[in-house]
């Protein structure tokens, strides 16, 4: 499994999570990684990230929040928030991957389940947010 084909798997994963709160995230992994039959073990990036995200969610909201105006984490679309999570988790805790990859791939996950302005709307908390991490 490639790194983007992973970093998918998460996005997948953690926006499953969205809809299903009341359940503890390691049983929304466990279930959906069944259901999808994602061999987890091949690619410890996927439980790292999920379980990451998860653990840090409202510092990651708080992140994303300081550089977003008045778009609060909780009035964005799921799926935007779902992205900007992921890669707010990569930038902050993930310093193996490269900012560039982390934008570029949120910027093209964005591409891929939202509609034609989030690219550009999670581009701009992104970059904010990667400058954060090189002060």
């Amino acid at each position: 499994m490639t790194r983007r084909e992973a970093r998918d798997a998460v996005f997948t994963l953690l926006y499953e999570y969205e809809f299903q709160r009341e359940l503890a995230p390691e049983l929304v992994f466990a279930v959906s990684v069944e259901n999808r039959e994602i061999n987890v073990e091949d690619d410890a990036y996927i439980s790292a990230a999920y379980t990451g995200v998860c653990d840090h969610r409202e510092e990651l909201d708080a992140k994303i929040a300081a550089h977003s105006g008045t778009w609060k984490p909780e009035r964005m679309s799921r799926v935007a928030r779902t992205i900007l999570r992921l890669a707010a988790y990569e930038l902050f805790y993930m310093p193996d991957i490269p900012r560039n990859v982390v934008l570029n791939e949120a910027i093209e996950l964005a591409k891929r389940y939202e509609d034609d302005r989030a690219p550009a709307f999670v581009n701009g908390i992104l970059h904010a947010l990667s400058e954060e991490v090189s002060q």
